[in-house]
């Protein structure tokens, strides 16, 4: 848990307040009308958690890279329905003359 402090007394405190992290390896939550405004932590644990945001960043895309290849595979040649092969065999049958006339 967090040690919470209003951002005038961290003001005042800030030596102590780093001391506090880096020593004590304590996480402080500086508040301004009793809302977390900043938050100060050691730079380990900072690396620490921008390592494993970047892991759960590259697990999602592998994630959604997972899916799409299983969407795309999951794809199946569906015959036409009935009468439309009539319906556009006219259309193609056209555009066959044409590519063959250039």
């Amino acid at each position: 848990m967090a040690y919470e402090i209003p951002v005038t007394q961290a003001r005042a405190e800030l030596a102590e307040l780093i001391n506090r992290v880096v020593y004590g390896g304590e996480r402080v939550v500086v508040t301004r009308h009793g809302k977390p405004l900043v938050a100060l932590v050691s730079a380990a644990d900072l690396q620490r958690l921008e390592a494993e945001a970047a892991e759960g960043t590259e697990a999602k895309e592998a994630a959604a890279e997972e899916q799409v290849i299983r969407s795309v595979s999951s794809f199946r040649s569906v015959s036409s329905a009935p009468g439309e092969r009539h319906r556009f065999g006219i259309a193609a049958e056209h555009r066959g003359h044409e590519e063959r006339d250039h």
